[in-house]
């Protein structure tokens, strides 16, 4: 007969592990997990209610993690109304400028990334900061696997976080800046799966049901 602890643990320990993205935007947490196709992840994705706010003109940490590697660039760019978002014209296009705010950031073979950037000082409720990662390894050009894509949405509003002579910066803090409307999709759907957290939680919480178990014999 198999013990009661060791069946819980042998159910713990068979949670699939959770895929692995190419890139992760950390902050400003990303509207969705998928990054396929622009603008923003999917033909369908649509603002959400994970809205980060931050004061017009911020100056911010952008943050993300590639746990997929590829040789790339990043660039960072940010629009009004998230509706005029730019696809580079070929592997290493640099010059587009429209609502880009810093490009041809270099790839460091994976890992986590840094980059700060200071937003328009225009004030907007449907603002979009997106993250593109563009690839090298994968032509030809224009066959919609050169491209990763995320967004976070943004509100610029008067008083929303720290301004560029503000005295901070709203990107170091981990729930800095962000409305309590909701929380960002845990990140998937990559091309390679990798071993989460969700391991080590399993096999922590099915070491404590063994010992309670334990326990119980014990004291009978």
């Amino acid at each position: 007969m198999v013990r009661p602890s060791l069946a819980f643990a042998v159910v713990l320990l068979s949670v699939p592990a959770t895929a692995a993205a190419h890139i992760t935007l950390v902050y400003p947490p990303p509207r969705i997990s998928e990054q396929k196709v622009g603008p923003c992840g999917t033909a369908t994705s649509v603002r959400g209610s994970n809205v980060t706010v931050l004061e017009p003109g911020a100056t911010i940490e952008v943050r993300w993690t590639e746990p997929i590697n590829h040789p790339s660039h990043y660039r960072i760019s940010f629009d009004l109304d998230g509706q005029d978002f730019t696809v580079p014209a070929d592997f290493r296009d640099l010059s587009q400028t429209e609502n880009v705010l810093v490009d041809d950031i270099a790839d460091a073979n994976g890992g986590s990334y840094t980059q700060m950037v200071t937003l328009p000082a225009t004030p907007c409720e449907t603002c979009t900061l997106q993250l593109i990662q563009m690839m090298y390894d994968k032509p030809p050009y224009g066959d919609g696997n050169d491209i990763y894509f995320q967004c976070a949405d943004i509100a610029l509003r008067t008083g929303g976080g720290p301004g560029p002579d503000g005295g901070g910066n709203p990107g170091t803090g981990s729930d800095a800046g962000v409305d309590p409307g909701g929380d960002a999709d845990s990140i998937s759907g990559g091309c390679a799966a990798g071993r989460s957290d969700s391991g080590t939680l399993a096999f922590v919480l099915a070491l404590g049901a063994a010992g309670c178990y334990r326990r119980r014999r014990a004291r009978a």
